[in-house]
């Protein structure tokens, strides 16, 4: 069933400062039929307000929800026809499995054979067929969480609400459930909203995603597509792990300069700006315009990243993931106090200084993608320290980037 918000607005009083909490501002979005919609922010953003007015468990201030065609935004919340999962499970406790299940068919008044028929066959769908006479006490948090999954989805509901329905759960446990919710919701096609904070979260299940901050919908879209084309600052910084980096820079002249490194060209009028670079949108490369100072080299499973100071930068922190072609990136690196990068043009983005919008122009830069480029690995001013160091660690630097580069030769 397809879901319509129309210039939905919940305003709450607070009546110690005298004044008005917007929590949800003029919210329109139609989530298609039998589709996973994750509404995505930061803490106070107004996605659970707009779950809570989804469910009926709390009335806009001004409005209107359908439900397909039918007008729910006065409508009971049990009469809605709606599943809500809670992020903290909410089982009774002196209830088996199967009786938790059970209990919204009961006051649905279906029949025993029913009731106990729908239970069997949603405890298999999620995958605990087989824990119906424990008690929750008894189960892991993840198998808590698939009661709780199907407690609402015995009810055969139109829409399937789950408010941050991960965040109990440990890391490892984490990723194993949400594939389950994804696997659960493909298989019931029913139209299901999911809140998150986790940005992972949302862009690895979700069909759409609804970016949200201080109550207004900042941008809507596939996950990729909000990841690669984002509408502002906010939403740019917001998706992506590790974030992005955002420079203080400015355009003239038809080019784009951070500090005096001249990074880009596009075709926008001179002006200050913010510039966006991904972590992995950068390149080694010896004639490379971006001049990175390297405080150090971190490796994390299969990512190695240079991190380095610029004063443009926020925080002043720089990260570079550079995992092309780099075995040992500690060692290749080691003594070496400045690099040279080439930068991918579409993973840098232009944001107005003032409004911290998009500047939507077509960026060029001078990095080309060819195996000679990647050939031309490290371009740097040797350290002092480097300069005075022993024989030994000179060969060991000497030998590892003699390594990569006979690696490269070979591919």
């Amino acid at each position: 069933m397809k879901v319509v918000l129309d210039k939905l607005t919940k305003i709450f009083p607070n009546k110690k400062k005298n004044e008005e909490v917007v929590a949800v501002n003029n919210f329109t979005f139609e989530i298609p039929d039998g589709k996973l919609i994750g509404l995505l922010g930061p803490s106070g953003c107004g996605k659970s307000t707009t779950l809570y007015m989804l469910s009926g468990l709390q009335k806009p201030s001004s409005g209107k929800i359908y439900f397909g065609d039918d007008d729910v935004t006065t409508l009971a919340p049990e009469k809605r026809g709606v599943g809500l999962v809670f992020q903290n499970y909410a089982l009774y406790p002196h209830m088996t499995v199967k009786q938790n299940i059970l209990f919204p068919l009961q006051n649905q008044k279906v029949s025993k054979e029913e009731a106990l028929r729908r239970t069997i066959e949603v405890a298999k769908l999620v995958q605990i067929d087989e824990l119906l006479d424990r008690k929750p006490n008894e189960l892991s948090g993840g198998q808590q969480q698939r009661v709780a999954i199907a407690r609402a989805l015995v009810k055969q509901p139109k829409v399937l609400l789950l408010d941050e329905p991960l965040s109990n759960l440990d890391a490892r446990l984490r990723l194993q459930t949400r594939e389950e919710i994804r696997r659960i919701q493909r298989e019931t096609k029913v139209t299901t909203i999911f809140v998150t904070h986790d940005q992972e979260e949302a862009m690895s299940i979700s069909d759409l995603i609804v970016v949200m901050k201080k109550g207004v919908v900042q941008q809507i879209d596939h996950p990729q597509d909000v990841y690669d084309n984002p509408k502002n600052l906010f939403v740019s910084k917001f998706l992506g792990t590790p974030p992005i980096n955002v420079f203080t820079g400015v355009i003239k002249d038809h080019k784009v300069f951070i500090g005096n490194d001249n990074i880009a060209f596009c075709d926008a009028p001179d002006q200050e700006v913010y510039v966006g670079i991904r972590p992995e949108g950068f390149a080694i490369d010896k004639n490379g315009p971006f001049k990175l100072p390297v405080k150090s080299i971190e490796v994390m499973g299969r990512d190695s990243s240079i991190i380095g100071e610029r004063d443009e930068a926020e925080n002043k922190i720089v990260k570079a993931i550079v995992n092309d072609l780099i075995d040992n990136p500690s060692k290749v690196f080691a003594g070496i106090s400045e690099i040279s990068l080439g930068i991918k043009e579409h993973k840098i983005f232009l944001f107005n200084k003032e409004t911290e919008e998009r500047i939507n122009v077509e960026i060029k830069t001078t990095l080309a993608d060819n195996k000679e480029n990647k050939l031309n690995k490290v371009t740097t001013k040797r350290s002092v320290a480097e300069k005075s160091a022993g024989k030994s660690e000179k060969k060991v630097v000497r030998k590892t980037a003699k390594k990569v580069s006979n690696v490269v030769k070979e591919k």
